[in-house]
């Protein structure tokens, strides 16, 4: 048996390195080099096929311009309690807390991406509370002055699940902020644009090399 089916952490020390963000300098993070041979390697040392794609090995282009914002306007988490909703790598969580949040929660079923998440902040000298709570379908209690989401909207059922959350969170007084390079699924009607940014992303990834981003909020 491998030792990276019981131990996440081996297996991103392994198979990533520790590099800065390209439009978020200040943070750095464990990033593969391409996706697909990651993706195929962690099928095959757990011996399961199917498995979600490895969003925890990347620098997405939602969640770079997410962090981006909060870094250049850190008014908007400085003191709060903070949610990060499907974390992935942890970015925009770091980002958070580098920018004077008063704690951040990260989320994400995934276990790797919950390692990669206490990885990267480690690296990053923050701390981050990591939970693998999906919050998609039984809404955590936490309370959460901010909820963060980057990169939610590609798909239907999730991109559904996600606006249903962040209304609801909404509608409890939270002040909501997306980081969306406008896939497909995004609900742009009810949502105002905040900011914008070039992206450099890889074309491993995406379509392009620069991504067009924006940084949105629910109306």
């Amino acid at each position: 048996m491998s030792t990276a089916i019981t131990d996440p952490i081996a297996f991103i020390h392994a198979n990533t390195r520790l590099r800065p963000v390209p439009l978020v300098p200040e943070v750095a993070l464990h990033v593969a080099d391409e996706a697909l041979p990651l993706w195929s390697k962690t099928e095959e040392e757990l011996g399961e096929a199917g498995l979600p794609p490895p969003f925890w090995a990347f620098a997405w282009a939602g969640g770079q311009a997410l962090a981006r914002y909060l870094l250049d306007n850190p008014d908007t988490v400085a003191g709060k309690e903070v949610i990060d909703l499907a974390s992935g790598s942890g970015l925009v969580a770091i980002a958070a807390m580098k920018a004077g949040a008063r704690r951040v929660t990260a989320f994400d079923i995934d276990r790797f991406a919950c390692a990669a998440i206490a990885i990267n902040a480690a690296a990053n000298d923050v701390a981050v509370k990591v939970s693998g709570a999906d919050l998609l379908s039984a809404p955590h209690p936490e309370f959460a002055d901010t909820v963060l989401a980057g990169d939610i909207f590609y798909q239907r059922d999730i991109a559904e699940l996600a606006l249903q959350f962040l209304s609801s969170r909404a509608a409890d007084g939270a002040s909501v902020l997306i980081g969306d390079p406008g896939r497909s699924y995004l609900p742009k009607d009810q949502l105002t644009q905040l900011a914008q940014f070039g992206v450099p992303v890889s074309r491993d990834l995406e379509d392009a090399e620069i991504k067009n981003t924006s940084v949105w909020t629910l109306r």
